[in-house]
């Protein structure tokens, strides 16, 4: 069987687990409701089906390019700025150093869409004064005054873990070192309800505590349609 009908049938097959998860999360619900359970436990299975509720969208991550670390970049507006702090001071103990450290050395793919359309992940995050390089598939920064252990090096929603200790880091902290706002209700600059997307399941605890293991597939929605979860095969070396 060739390699690219073997990914078809692997993206048919979750997006079969997809809907089989949505329809039990929406029975799930039902019966809740009936037997009038907890507000927490509505909580969680309503935020489960609302891919249900809203319509999944088959919206793929159009991409204008394959970015220099062999991942495509999100043809949408960036969604926030990459400016990292600029006096490198610690953020939730992760600190910005000269080098990058390598001791722990894993990464992790973060997708955000906003009313169906992608937003893209800019390059620098957590890199003060970062030192860009031009390549042909767009610009790679290469260089900085200091690293934070969480990082962007391209706009390709890549997160970069370089870490001179193991520690299990998480969402929240990325965003933290990146400057923005995380909750149930914003992304950055977006504010609306949110559907969280882990390693192709709904997520429904707090975003910020999405933990950042090695070559986790996280997608943040605001808005609808909802998009399908998005899967990238991380390269060799990544």
């Amino acid at each position: 069987m060739s390699s690219r009908k073997q990914q078809k049938e692997a993206a048919r097959a979750r997006r079969l687990a997809l809907e089989q998860q949505l329809h039990a999360a929406v029975a799930r619900r039902r019966r809740v409701r009936r037997g009038g359970a907890a507000i927490a436990a509505v909580f969680a299975l309503a935020l489960a089906g609302v891919l249900f509720e809203s319509g999944v969208s088959n919206g793929s991550r159009s991409s204008a390019l394959t970015g220099p670390e062999g991942v495509p970049i999100a043809s949408g507006p960036v969604l926030a700025s990459p400016a990292a702090p600029v006096d490198g001071h610690s953020v939730d103990g992760i600190s910005c150093l000269a080098g990058e450290q390598l001791l722990f050395h894993i990464h992790a793919h973060l997708s955000v869409f906003a009313d169906g359309a992608a937003r893209q992940i800019p390059a620098g995050i957590g890199i003060v004064n970062p030192q860009s390089t031009a390549t042909p598939g767009g610009t790679f920064v290469s260089g900085g005054g200091c690293f934070y252990w969480l990082h962007t090096h391209a706009a390709d929603g890549i997160i970069h873990i370089e870490s001179p200790i193991r520690r299990i880091y998480t969402l929240g902290d990325f965003f933290d070192v990146w400057g923005q706002p995380l909750s149930s209700s914003r992304v950055g600059p977006l504010e609306g309800r949110l559907v969280a997307i882990y390693n192709g399941r709904p997520y429904s605890g707090n975003p910020r505590q999405i933990s950042l293991t090695p070559h986790a597939q996280i997608q943040l929605e605001i808005g609808t349609p909802v998009v399908a979860p998005v899967s990238i095969t991380f390269p060799a070396g990544l």
